[in-house]
């Protein structure tokens, strides 16, 4: 790639525990990936942006002055929403050739778009001779996620592909933004990712509808407890108050509460290098995700299923906005390719799907490389 000036890369992500609560001001356990998006960005003397990708035949040129009207793209779309927010935003843009690289797979859960916005960003940057702020590009991000491509979701995604560290997972305050990174010490354990293959898509599943129960919700309770968000009420605030929600709404706030709560335990039992405490931790998140929440279906049920009968499995657990995507499971390392075995035939007989493993690693986020 000699012929591009910089290579830019931002990370995929999973998400140890604390799903669906990052909307809700709570906690969340992340981590980036080795999964990345890759930009290899050189200036082009124009006022486009013209985009090519290393997986696609495709080619796409973006008018710098017409930046919003793009949503509607098959591919470029999240590349768009990126430039425009951060051009929004008061930074410089540089008419530019990107060509994009993603081993992020699509539709998994892992977060290939914010690994997309976050990369586009920072490419943007280090070509305009900007210094980066990683968090102001993950805010920037999400609000290309929010306002262009139309999912209305946490700050969680961007934040850990931007800010991630290598061999450590983040304890992300989706409140205040406060981030502690704890090393992510596993003893004989190994974190196996497996995909579903169920296609699915955020925009068109019930991500949204989830997003807005919760809104309802903490508008209810806020007129009996003075609360900025679902994610500092108590266990016992919920039982007193729970009566007054209608029956979804009140399954949808008992996860986000239990989950905040498994979040703060998890981190307990990390520290402490209790594995078996946070495969609990991951089952019981599951089970929540499935009953409380509705935002597994069938697929993914069948997957953590399969991994939670095998005794080498102390937890699995669905990641990501749900129907369809990844399960992360927490496997003893010298068991895991009969773990991998079991799932894949165990998956297939039930659903007719063939589950794909992914071999990475935790990684840093955002890197730059000058070529």
């Amino acid at each position: 790639m000699k012929e591009y000036n910089y290579r830019v890369s931002a990370a995929g992500r999973i998400n140890i525990i604390g799903e669906h609560v990052d909307y809700c001001g709570g906690k969340v356990m992340p981590a980036a990936l080795s999964l990345k998006n890759t930009v290899y960005i050189r200036p082009n003397g124009t006022n486009q942006i013209n985009l090519s990708w290393t997986t696609l035949p495709d080619k796409v040129t973006l008018d710098m002055d017409k930046l919003e009207s793009y949503s509607g793209l098959k591919y470029g779309n999240y590349q768009a929403g990126a430039a425009l927010m951060w051009q929004r935003a008061g930074h410089k843009l540089l008419g530019c050739d990107m060509l994009q690289d993603c081993t992020v797979p699509f539709g998994s859960g892992l977060s290939s778009s914010a690994a997309i916005e976050v990369s586009t960003i920072a490419a943007l940057a280090t070509l305009a001779g900007e210094p980066l702020d990683k968090v102001e590009i993950a805010l920037k991000a999400q609000q290309a996620e929010r306002e262009y491509a139309g999912v209305n979701c946490g700050i969680m995604d961007q934040y850990a592909s931007a800010c991630g560290k290598k061999d450590s997972v983040m304890l992300l305050d989706c409140n205040t933004l406060e981030c502690e990174y704890l090393p992510l010490t596993l003893g004989d354990y190994s974190l196996v990712i497996t995909n579903c293959k169920k296609p699915h898509n955020l925009i068109e599943s019930k991500y949204n509808e989830r997003r807005e129960e919760t809104d309802r919700a903490l508008n209810m309770l806020r007129q009996r407890l003075d609360i900025g968000s679902l994610s500092e009420l108590s266990m016992a605030q919920y039982k007193t108050c729970s009566a007054s929600l209608p029956p979804v709404l009140r399954k949808r706030v008992e996860h986000v509460v239990t989950e905040c709560e498994r979040v703060r335990v998890a981190a307990l039992a990390l520290r402490a290098g209790k594995m078996e405490m946070l495969g609990r931790l991951l089952n019981l998140s599951h089970a929540s995700l499935r009953d409380n929440y509705e935002v597994t279906g069938k697929e993914p049920d069948a997957l953590a299923e399969a991994a939670q009968t095998q005794s080498c499995c102390l937890g699995s657990r669905l990641i990501g906005g749900g129907f369809g995507g990844c399960t992360i499971s927490l496997v003893k390392t010298k068991s895991v390719d009969e773990f991998k075995e079991f799932v894949y035939n165990t998956y297939l007989k039930v659903t007719g799907y063939r589950a794909e493993f992914y071999d990475t690693e935790i990684s840093d986020g955002i890197e730059i490389e000058k070529l």
